[in-house]
């Protein structure tokens, strides 16, 4: 019963936005990643991508004072031992561990609990006043979450993260799922992208150019710090692509930053 009530306050009481009445980012523009540490304020860039739940509101609002976007970071696919609505949770929807990341645990993206958790973060990123959002694993049926999930579950669980973002006025990314690319660009609004050019993934992200679309990439090769001709070379590439591309710690704790644009 508690889930059905959940899903009508969903879908009927939330607040519904005019067609297109959200951030839409532009190609190339500039971005700041950080989702641990002091967030560092001073970058002159177009966007900030920050924690949804450790990111105050008064942080959101200097941020958009000084002229900045903020996108809110939040897991779709895994649960996370810490954050605040870690209770919720039901235990049958909690999969395996993920690897290198010993307090979290894959979701079950078919589980209604698990969207209605979801529509809620989405809720709580408005009420924050986030400009968009950015929801991370969510191409699980791609990995052995201990769920059988397949891809077409997981184009109708993105479809949904979409729409109910949308729907509450947001922006939304599509983080890596390079699989889905082609499906999922008319319904998102941005991508963000993880060393694609480490691994020679690049090329599956144009649609997103193609479409007006920013791609917000991240690399973490140790080479492009520590070798200025690698580093050109890749920040050219980048360049002509179109991409935002960022050299980061992996961490994404602002202890170094590069940015291959102005």
């Amino acid at each position: 019963m508690r889930v059905l009530f959940a899903f009508f306050t969903m879908f009927f009481l939330s607040p519904v936005y005019a067609v297109d009445d959200w951030y839409k980012p532009p190609v190339s523009a500039t971005w700041h990643w950080q989702l641990q540490g002091i967030v560092n304020e001073s970058y002159d860039v177009d966007i900030y991508d920050i924690d949804l739940f450790d990111s105050p509101v008064e942080l959101i609002q200097r941020l958009q004072a000084s002229g900045k976007k903020v996108i809110c970071y939040f897991s779709a696919g895994s649960y996370e031992d810490w954050r605040p609505d870690a209770a919720a949770f039901a235990e049958q929807d909690l999969g395996k561990t993920l690897s290198g990341w010993d307090n979290e645990r894959w979701l079950d993206i078919r589980s209604d609990q698990v969207k209605s958790i979801m529509a809620s973060r989405l809720a709580l990123a408005a009420k924050k006043g986030c400009d968009g959002v950015e929801p991370d694993n969510v191409d699980t049926y791609r990995h052995n979450t201990g769920f059988s999930a397949r891809s077409n579950d997981q184009l109708a669980f993105n479809r949904f993260l979409a729409a109910q973002a949308h729907q509450r006025g947001l922006a939304i990314g599509l983080k890596n799922d390079l699989d889905q690319l082609r499906a999922l660009v008319n319904d998102f609004d941005f991508a963000v992208n993880e060393q694609c050019f480490e691994f020679s993934e690049c090329r599956a992200l144009s649609i997103f150019i193609k479409n007006g679309k920013p791609v917000l990439n991240a690399e973490y090769r140790e080479m492009y710090l520590e070798d200025m001709a690698q580093r050109e070379a890749m920040c050219k590439e980048s360049i002509i692509q179109q991409f935002s591309t960022l050299i980061l710690p992996l961490k994404l704790n602002d202890v170094f930053r590069v940015s291959c644009l102005p």
